[in-house]
């Protein structure tokens, strides 16, 4: 990568490092993480629910998110995990949208 795509890169994660959706993230993500246990567990459902979207085939996917929040429902019910989960939420769907903007502008197939 050349200097100026390099510079330019950097000033723009220093903008979504600025922008009020990565901010309450990081905020949520400091708050769950004064609760060890706690963000140990947000962790264990996060690395499942990823494993889940990862490898499930279509047709048993749903069933198994399903299964899922019912296991961890009692751990959802606790404000500064479900608070953290919308905030990451929101900035995975931000980084999604940008990701999705830059590809739509190029030619690339």
């Amino acid at each position: 990568m050349d200097n100026h795509m390099r510079n330019t890169a950097m000033t723009f994660a220093r903008e979504v490092k600025q922008s009020e959706i990565y901010r309450e993230y990081e905020k949520q993500l400091a708050r769950i993480k004064e609760q060890p246990e706690l963000y140990e567990k947000v962790n264990e459902f996060r690395q499942k629910n990823f494993a889940i979207q990862n490898s499930e085939p279509p047709e048993t996917m749903m069933e198994r998110m399903e299964e899922l929040e019912r296991e961890y429902s009692w751990l959802r019910e606790k404000a500064p995990v479900e608070d953290f989960l919308q905030a990451e939420l929101a900035f995975c769907r931000m980084m999604q949208e940008i990701d999705a903007l830059i590809v739509g502008e190029l030619d690339f197939q």
